[in-house]
């Protein structure tokens, strides 16, 4: 492992590190699949946690196949509607232990972000549900953008004048994603996915307060 150094600023991933969302979105899912009258065949949440990381059109056509285009992105247009709706009056807590408490009290001192590729509108409610928004200084999404995370971290590092950030994320996804950004990667590894190449990793988020230890 290479010797840790001080870090600026941290960057997170949310679906499969800060929370879980899966059993929740794949009702809500599978609600728009309904609605949208297309052949499309139902979701479960272990089929979304292979996808989550991935950005929206791709899990389209991961999920559907043999839809055209166009009735993904109708059909995705809807999941995302049904999901914003289910996420907005879920009352269980669905964050992994130590997020809420461990955030709060490591932006006393460091600066945070967040970088998904979720829909816009994701993120501003994830921070609303989890009480969150005053801790988080700015975020980018490929709902903004339409830009993959690679350039959305670039996309949010210089706008922040960041020099030395580091990002927690649970995916090979996130780890290819940090490699071509040239950002220093950390695997959450009680999340969703693996990954083979990463600076460190940590076993719960709490964790994640030894990457700012002096």
């Amino acid at each position: 492992m290479l010797t840790k150094k001080k870090f600026d600023a941290l960057i997170l991933d949310i679906d499969g590190t800060i929370w879980n969302t899966t059993g929740i979105v794949a009702i809500a899912w599978n609600r728009a699949v309904d609605m949208s009258g297309f052949d499309a065949p139902k979701v479960n949440a272990q089929t979304l946690q292979n996808e989550f990381g991935k950005t929206m059109d791709v899990i389209a056509k991961d999920l559907w196949p043999n839809l055209e285009r166009s009735k993904r992105d109708i059909l995705m247009s809807y999941c995302c509607s049904e999901e914003q709706i289910a996420l907005k009056e879920n009352t269980l807590d669905i964050c992994y232990p130590g997020v809420v408490e461990t955030i709060k009290e490591l932006s006393a001192s460091e600066n945070i972000y967040v970088v998904s590729n979720c829909q816009s509108g994701y993120i501003e409610l994830t921070l609303e549900k989890t009480g969150l928004t005053d801790y988080v200084k700015d975020f980018e999404c490929f709902g903004r953008t339409g830009k993959g995370k690679a350039e959305n971290l670039q996309l949010l590092v210089s706008r922040n004048r960041i020099q030395h950030p580091v990002y927690v994320g649970d995916t090979q996804g996130d780890a290819d994603a940090c490699l071509q950004a040239g950002i220093p990667f950390v695997w959450a590894s009680y999340g969703f996915g693996k990954a083979e190449q990463y600076y460190d990793t940590i076993e719960n988020f709490p964790a994640i307060k030894t990457l700012f230890e002096e």
